[in-house]
């Protein structure tokens, strides 16, 4: 299906840099991240080894590295998805990482999206109750005038009661942007969210993010494998072998 137009439908709240960040104007922050995981009994395998990582609102920083790196480990740490074993993660001036499971839970439905390579759709629901999903997690009704011109602007306007199982891949991650873009969140992190699209499709996801970041101010965190989206970023941080390497490299996005 054919996106309508070129300019990404965003909501009118204030950017996150005019909002929350920590001094140094950072949205993201982690500082000696540590993860490992015990394959079996008597073994350890460090997957992230005192790890330091900050963003910005307004970029789109890639992380990037060869399979096994430990870069999607990093995102799910730095979102609070996963729980490291030592450092600290700051979010939007806050610490995540000393907070309980229930304030977590609330502090990422309202702040955080995500995108995944394998869409996050609840699978038993129709395109438009897993947009609406969001807001019935927060005790509110899903805003049906936005949603109907982000269906639309995604050329899905004839979708909205179906499956999304009959939907393709493309059309699948278009939901899960529209998602993204209906709860006005502050940082949205991506893994690997072109990897099971085709060229077309992988384009316009890039679009959008890129869009969040520019138009909306947010911060937008992308891990990917593709030299030509870490391209499209403003900074690339590599990992490897669970560190670092060069977390200065400057992405071709406003070149």
């Amino acid at each position: 299906m054919r996106i309508d137009n070129d300019r990404v439908p965003l909501n009118g709240r204030a950017a996150t840099k005019n909002r929350m960040t920590d001094a140094n104007g950072l949205s993201v922050v982690a500082s000696g991240l540590t993860m490992t995981f015990s394959p079996r009994r008597g073994d350890s395998v460090t997957v992230l080894d005192h790890v330091n990582f900050d963003a910005q609102p307004g970029r789109m920083t890639a992380i990037v590295g060869p399979s096994g790196s430990g870069k999607s480990t990093l995102l799910y740490c730095l979102s609070g998805l996963e729980k490291s074993v030592s450092g600290l993660v700051s979010l939007l001036g806050k610490e995540i990482t000393q907070m309980g499971v229930s304030e977590l839970t609330r502090f990422r439905r309202r702040h955080l999206g995500f995108v995944f390579q394998s869409y996050n759709l609840i699978t038993s629901m129709t395109v438009e109750e897993n947009l609406a999903l969001p807001f019935t997690l927060r005790g509110k009704r899903l805003p049906r005038q936005k949603s109907d011109e982000l269906l639309r602007y995604f050329g899905l306007e004839g979708q909205k009661k179906k499956s999304v199982t009959l939907l393709s891949g493309g059309e699948q991650q278009r939901v899960a942007l529209a998602r993204v873009l209906l709860s006005d969140v502050d940082i949205i992190f991506a893994d690997e969210p072109t990897g099971a699209l085709d060229q077309e499709s992988g384009a316009k996801v890039m679009q959008v993010l890129k869009s969040l970041a520019v138009d909306s101010g947010k911060t937008v965190v992308v891990v990917t494998h593709s030299d030509e989206v870490a391209g499209q970023c403003d900074r690339i941080v590599e990992v490897r072998d669970g560190h670092v390497l060069n977390a200065d490299a400057e992405g071709g996005a406003r070149a």
